[in-house]
Parts: structure tokens; C-alpha cells; sequence
């Protein structure tokens, strides 16, 4: 799919819009120069529900499932969220900061949420990530690349890249040269 963003409001258009408290000013709004993948599912495992959803919203009902309660106080977003089926959901402006890396740090430069865009995978590390998001991954950063011109395919990188040893996705199940090939062919 061929994705395109507005630039008044930085948002992917036709595309779900759901916005998330959880972002803020970036310290210098033209910085943007790297995409950090990542992979979620709530609960661990599990897909298509609406907990994510409600996690990036801070609506996420704690008696829902036990393992919620460990993630209660957690204030966290990210740009888009990418289903299983392909469906994209935006929560925050690219020209926003989104909290989605953490304690992070790329090409000696600390905290990675001032000049990355964060992508979610709807996956684990274990289980294999469908082709629809694959695609739709390429369209999505097809528009990124185009859009923002200090991101290159060299600075697409996956949240283990950026806090290794405290982060793992989008993990060993997430297929790196599968995302080179297609990007390849839609860049092509």
C-alpha cells in the first residue's frame, strides 16, 4: 500500500487516528532521522484485542487480565501500531515525540524518542510476524523515507538495537532481510 503524510498535522492519511496523551514537544522538531521498530502484544501472546490500544490511551482496565497489573503505571505510546492484519493505527503525530524507546541510546546519542518515529508490530518475539504488516511496514516507511530525509534504510533499526539488554523486540521471530526485500521492491 502507498502511504502519504500530511504535513500540517503529521499524520498518514486514511488511516485510524486515535491520539495518545502520552507524547510530548520534540526538543528540536526538525530532528527526526531514525525508525525504531518494535513488537507488542497484551496480553503476552496474545492478538486483535483492544488492550493496546487502551495501554497507549491510559485506559487500560488493570482486572482485564493478572498481568496488567505489572504495567499499570506505565505511560507509554508509540507513532503507529501495525495489527496482524495489516491495519494501521496512528496515536501520535511523526512531529511529535511519542514515548516508545525508553533508556535508549543510537550512534551515541541518548534517548532515542527526540528524533525517532516508533513503530509497533502487533507480535511477539517467538511467534513469526504476518505479511500483511510486513507490507504495510514497507508503505508506511516508503512515506517516511520520503518525508523525512535524514532517516535512511541504515537507520532503521529494532528497539534491541537501541537498549540491548533490556529490550528484545521485535525479536528473532521479526524477519530483517524479508523487510530489506520488500522495501527494496517498493523502492525500486
Amino acid at each position: 500500500m502507498s502511504f502519504k503524510i500530511d504535513k500540517p498535522t503529521s499524520l498518514l492519511l486514511d488511516t485510524l487516528y486515535i491520539p495518545s496523551p502520552n507524547c510530548n514537544d520534540r526538543p528540536e522538531p526538525d530532528d527526526i532521522s531514525l525508525i525504531v521498530v518494535h513488537g507488542i502484544s497484551l496480553p503476552a501472546g496474545h492478538f486483535d484485542g483492544p488492550y493496546i490500544e487502551q495501554l497507549f490511551t491510559n485506559r487500560l482496565d488493570i482486572q482485564q487480565h493478572e498481568s496488567f497489573k505489572a504495567i499499570e503505571a506505565l505511560k507509554v505510546s508509540s507513532h503507529l501500531l501495525i495489527r496482524r492484519d495489516g491495519q494501521v493505527i496512528q496515536f501520535v503525530p511523526f512531529d511529535k515525540r511519542a514515548w516508545h524507546a525508553g533508556l535508549s541510546q543510537f550512534e551515541n546519542r541518548e534517548d532515542c524518542n527526540d528524533f525517532s518515529i516508533g513503530i509497533e508490530l502487533e507480535g511477539t518475539d517467538e511467534i513469526p510476524y504476518e505479511e500483511a504488516q510486513y507490507q504495510q511496514l514497507a508503505g508506511v516507511i516508503k512515506a517516511l523515507l520520503t518525508r523525512y530525509p535524514e532517516i535512511n534504510q541504515k537507520r532503521i533499526v529494532g528497539h534491541s538495537d537501541i537498549a540491548p539488554g533490556r529490550k528484545t523486540d521485535p525479536g528473532p521471530a521479526f524477519d530483517w532481510a524479508k523487510l530489506a526485500h520488500v522495501l527494496d521492491d517498493g523502492l525500486g
